[in-house]
């Protein structure tokens, strides 16, 4: 979903929240597909405020929460993380914006089933994708509902790790960033239920951030999240995450055909770790 009028709230959606940190990894089995989680528990909640620039004035326009507890999946103990957004009334005169994400991923982070339903202006739409892993590959059966009501369903099947906006936030937290140079690129296989992304983060340094919404100041490490589209690379996100054990996205600034927005990080709490990168 690529049109003006949609475009900010997708790439934020489906690109920045879910985008923090990742490495490749071979794929030998779904085990293989995770990484030793490090970085959060069982009980963590983040909020986040949304604005955007509405004739060269910010304006919070909207609220997301993303919440990750234990459960289990077809009987298997598992994470079960899910992503709230709603826009305000003042965004409903404009744009409507009432979207849901949801995935299960096993406690290593190999992801086991996600799904979306987003309500998008006039359209609500649902993906759903299903991870198995047969012969060392890792198959995607994919769901999707189309705003008019179409169904479609296939299959694809990767010999590389494959993840979707949801999954790859959990695993890209853990990344051991120290291990980055500046200006490195890291490439991001991540999959909706019509393709797969040509995209990839660039590591840009570190920054001593302040938060517009409250005045906190936090020590991050600084990406860009570009994709390649029609022939030419696009910085679609370029965000800010703490510079401690936890890689939690404080800022997320999205650059659009139309005007900017920006996400702030307003709350948290159930951290795994002390948030040692806020600055006093």
């Amino acid at each position: 979903m690529r049109n003006t009028n949609h475009s900010w709230f997708r790439k934020m959606v489906m690109r920045v929240l879910p985008l923090c940190l990742l490495a490749l990894m071979p794929l030998g089995a779904s085990a293989q597909c995770g990484i030793e989680n490090t970085a959060f528990k069982s009980g963590e909640f983040l909020s986040y405020d949304l604005y955007f620039n509405w004739k060269f004035v910010w304006v919070k326009v909207g609220t997301a929460s993303m919440s990750t507890v234990q459960s289990k999946y077809q009987g298997q103990k598992c994470y079960r993380s899910s992503l709230i957004t709603r826009g305000n009334s003042q965004l409903d005169n404009v744009f409507m914006m009432r979207d849901t994400l949801l995935c299960y991923t096993d406690l290593d982070l190999a992801p086991l089933y996600f799904r979306k339903g987003a309500r998008e202006g006039d359209r609500y739409y649902v993906d759903e994708l299903w991870y198995t892993y047969p012969n060392q590959n890792c198959h995607l059966r994919m769901h999707r509902i189309d705003h008019d009501g179409e169904v479609h369903w296939k299959d694809a099947e990767y010999k590389d790790c494959i993840y979707d906006m949801m999954s790859i936030f959990l695993r890209a937290r853990n990344f051991n960033v120290e291990t980055l140079k500046v200006g490195e690129n890291i490439p991001m296989p991540i999959s909706d239920a019509r393709s797969l992304s040509n995209s990839w983060l660039k590591y840009t340094g570190k920054t001593t951030l302040k938060m517009k919404n409250n005045n906190d100041k936090y020590r991050c490490l600084t990406f860009s999240f570009i994709e390649r589209e029609n022939g030419k690379n696009h910085e679609l996100i370029r965000f800010y995450i703490t510079d401690d054990k936890n890689h939690m996205p404080v800022r997320l600034d999205l650059f659009l055909s139309f005007g900017s927005a920006k996400c702030y990080l307003s709350g948290f709490k159930g951290l795994r770790n002390p948030m040692e990168s806020k600055v006093k």
